[in-house]
């Protein structure tokens, strides 16, 4: 016979025995399991999958938006600082429905030295504008001499929404175009003349 004080203690050991020998057919909380080792992954892929998306579609308008200025200045004969303004305003309303405040853009006309090829700076607008003479790479296949070219440059950066998966300070996205005039030689902006050769 035990002793009265053990028999709590059997009890114990026997729950713990019986518990030991049922764990391995206890299906109970291996849902529960499986989800908590789940979700954390599939967040990450999920927020990551809205912010890569986010990202391809902001740095598809940062191009549309190089495009746009570039091809506004070129379908002008001469331009002025409404104008201009007036183009910039325009191309910042494709960036709809993200914001437009981290976009830095700037229209620059370059013409191409007939005898160097080297392309030089017109005239230049915008965020930040180029010096007048300087010079400016471009490829190969736009180095005709004698010719113009409107030059755009749009620059973004893009802070993502959640910023678990990108990174948190954001990504500098940009782009640029170049375009020749369409309905002149030049296009001309305050003072400037065409150049001829």
């Amino acid at each position: 016979m035990q002793p009265e004080a053990m028999k709590p203690m059997t009890r114990i050991w026997l729950r713990l025995r019986r518990s030991a020998r049922d764990l391995p057919g206890d299906n109970r909380g291996i849902a529960a399991l499986e989800f908590a080792m789940i979700v954390p992954l599939m967040l990450v892929l999920f927020f990551g999958t809205v912010e890569f998306s986010s990202g391809v579609a902001v740095n598809r308008k940062v191009t549309l938006m190089a495009r746009t200025l570039s091809d506004l200045t070129s379908q002008n004969i001469s331009v002025t600082d409404a104008q201009l303004t007036n183009f910039f305003n325009a191309s910042t309303g494709i960036m709809t429905p993200f914001s437009s405040t981290p976009t830095k853009s700037t229209i620059t006309e370059l013409y191409v030295d007939p005898a160097t090829l080297a392309a030089r700076v017109q005239w230049s607008k915008g965020d930040a504008p180029r010096g007048a003479g300087s010079t400016v790479a471009i490829p190969v296949a736009l180095q005709v001499g004698g010719t113009y070219l409107i030059f755009s440059e749009v620059s973004y950066r893009y802070i993502p929404s959640v910023g678990y998966v990108m990174a948190k300070a954001g990504i500098n996205m940009s782009d640029f175009t170049y375009t020749r005039p369409r309905q002149s030689t030049c296009v001309m902006y305050n003072t400037t003349v065409c150049t001829t050769t």
